[in-house]
């Protein structure tokens, strides 16, 4: 067995996202998008806050005050006050058309935050109108579009030297791998770095010390942990079907916190899976015991 599961918050999200461990506080953090909620809880206790958000609360991050936080809302960037949930917009996405929203979402090594958006109502659309945006922290300054072309945006995150930046288009089944230049933040070279199986769509992600990328995949009930090569190297199965995100947490960083979700499960399915929804935490053992990285803070003036 290469995973044991030590641990599991009964939260029950329609679709748990975005998780994140903030080692000052030794707490993990996530969002249910759809249900608007704002997830806190204290490790190893489990004692669990939520915070009711004004909309979707689809990805955030950390910044350099510790009574805010970076939020990509469904509809554009804000800066969120805790606990007040105080909202202070930052940029409204205007690009965004009716059946799309802000979705995953992440700081690279430099402080910079990206997220992308994503196409909701697929049925509406004959093609691809997602994108990509860079927000660099300057007063006043537009979004850069990186990448167009999207139908969900996913899977954001960074090689530990920051050199290699991966991201996911969900229906697609494809992460992708970019070279990555820190100082200027412009990604080339695009790669595919691996193609899932039928009916296992790639969701959030992480990056080990090691450069191993950890990959939720959605409907296929697993994580599954990729070489720098894109070799497998092994797989973490999830009591739910649908894992959503993942992030590397505890005292020396050598927990995985899986986040998961209710949406679009029948009553069938959901009877089968009560647990769906839930983050679930689990000890890593033999080939797959790793550290994980901190999460990159989004640098000033967030």
């Amino acid at each position: 067995m290469s995973a044991t599961l030590i641990a599991q918050l009964s939260v029950g999200n329609e679709l748990g996202e975005g998780i994140q461990w903030r080692a000052e506080d030794a707490s993990v953090w996530w969002t249910d998008i759809n249900g608007k909620v704002l997830y806190h809880a204290d490790w190893p206790s489990c004692d669990i806050r939520s915070y009711a958000m004004p909309e979707r609360l689809c990805s955030f991050a950390f910044c350099d005050r510790e009574d805010a936080i970076l939020a990509a809302f469904e509809s554009g960037l804000a800066r969120l006050h805790l606990p007040s949930c105080e909202v202070e917009w930052l940029y409204k996405v205007s690009s965004l058309a009716p059946g799309m929203r802000l979705n995953d979402g992440r700081v690279d090594r430099q402080g910079r935050f990206w997220v992308g958006s994503m196409v909701e109502q697929m049925e509406d659309y004959d093609k691809p109108l997602a994108e990509l945006y860079c927000f660099d922290g300057k007063p006043g300054q537009v979004p850069r579009v990186c990448e167009t072309n999207i139908w969900i945006s996913n899977g954001l995150c960074w090689a530990p030297k920051g050199d290699v930046m991966y991201f996911a288009d969900s229906p697609r089944r494809t992460i992708y791998r970019y070279d990555f230049e820190g100082d200027s933040g412009i990604m080339s070279s695009r790669i595919v770095f691996a193609s899932t199986p039928s009916g296992a769509y790639p969701d959030g992600a992480n990056v080990d010390r090691n450069g191993n990328l950890w990959s939720a995949h959605w409907g296929a009930g697993q994580v599954v942990c990729y070489s720098p090569e894109g070799n497998i190297l092994g797989h973490v199965k999830t009591p739910a079907s649908q894992p959503s995100c993942i992030a590397f947490g505890g005292k020396n960083l050598d927990l995985l916190f899986v986040t998961s979700a209710r949406d679009g499960l029948s009553d069938e399915a959901l009877n089968a899976e009560p647990e769906a929804g839930n983050v679930f935490v689990f000890e890593l053992s033999g080939n797959l015991v790793t550290q994980g990285l901190a999460e990159s803070v989004a640098r000033h003036p967030y």
